[in-house]
């Protein structure tokens, strides 16, 4: 990130804390997670995605109507309006690489929906989270943020009684664990 840019004020929320959007900024996150969600046309939260640190996101990178961002973690923010981003090359091609991460998970989750057994899709997502938010530990990747069931459930299009089941199934199997401060860790992950 241009270092002129990183030296501006960061704005820090707490967990659980609504991000306010504005049509002509955009966010980066320093530190933490956001969760990117927007509510269905009959009142059904969805989870559109993740936002981790150096990743973007923002109302002009969205067509989304009801559009929300709320901080999964304590989260430091840069905050930065689109004529910034026009003015520094550099800026616009760091922003560029953030735009291409997220323009993936996008895509992953995407395809996640394709699968037909909802043990596939949850795993999938388990090992998506792992993979770009996990935190090595001595049994594999552990992700120190916590999705309700019922947010998995609304991403992967099933119930929260199933994502609840197959959470089960994984750990009964030892494909994940529940640590001592009840966070997911990952123990086997395919390699890429």
């Amino acid at each position: 990130m241009d270092s002129s840019f990183q030296n501006r004020n960061r704005l820090h929320l707490a967990a659980g804390n609504v991000v306010p959007l504005h049509k002509n900024r955009l966010w980066l996150v320093v530190k933490g997670m956001v969760k990117l969600g927007a509510v269905s046309v009959h009142g059904d939260e969805l989870l559109l995605g993740l936002a981790g640190p150096n990743e973007t996101f923002g109302e002009p990178l969205s067509t989304v109507q009801a559009y929300e961002a709320v901080t999964l973690t304590d989260s430091d923010l840069l905050c930065m309006t689109m004529g910034e981003v026009r003015e520094s090359q550099d800026l616009a091609n760091d922003l560029l690489g953030a735009v291409v991460l997220r323009h993936r998970q996008s895509e992953y989750l995407l395809s996640l929906l394709g699968l037909r057994r909802v043990e596939e899709r949850v795993r999938g997502f388990l090992e998506l989270l792992a993979q770009d938010y996990g935190q090595p530990c001595e049994q594999g990747l552990r992700l120190n943020l916590r999705l309700t069931h019922q947010e998995m459930a609304s991403a992967l299009s099933t119930t929260r009684v199933t994502v609840t089941r197959v959470i089960g199934l994984l750990r009964d199997e030892g494909w994940l664990k529940i640590d001592g401060q009840r966070h997911l860790v990952i123990t086997h992950l395919p390699c890429k």
